[in-house]
């Protein structure tokens, strides 16, 4: 049961957090909303932004200054970075929002929209993991 506290604190703090800004201001807590907040920063109201891109900064620095490691692997193949970049970006453009505004907000207001993209969401990444299981470490 302890390997799963941290897990559970994590998820805790992701849900209030996107409570605390939807209660607090209005927003979405979804990554596609924050960074377009900082293009339009000449709105007061935007400021906002810089704080949760801040935050989301500093949470892993903070982590591992409190003594808690995370493995963080990520591959060098150029390609296979830009070509996941442009297919997010994409995926994030025709399904009008991200997994986390998707998936953190849009399910806690039980918005079927939010349910469709979730669910393809997860099909889409349980595919890209069999895929990528399948090529045994050649991308």
């Amino acid at each position: 049961m302890n390997e799963f506290i941290p897990e559970l604190i994590g998820g805790t703090l992701i849900g209030l957090a996107a409570s605390l800004l939807w209660l607090g201001i209005g927003r979405i807590s979804g990554m596609t909303g924050v960074l377009s907040s900082l293009f339009l920063l000449r709105e007061k109201q935007r400021y906002w932004a810089l704080w949760f891109l801040a935050g989301l900064v500093l949470a892993y620095p903070l982590y591992l200054a409190l003594g808690y490691s995370a493995a963080i692997v990520v591959t060098n193949n150029t390609l296979l970075l830009g070509s996941a970049g442009l297919l997010v970006g994409f995926g994030t453009y025709i399904g009008n929002g991200c997994t986390s505004g998707h998936g953190v907000c849009g399910m806690g207001r039980l918005s079927l929209r939010s349910a469709v993209a979730t669910v393809t969401f997860m099909v889409a990444g349980v595919a890209t993991v069999a895929v990528m299981n399948l090529a045994g470490g050649i991308l």
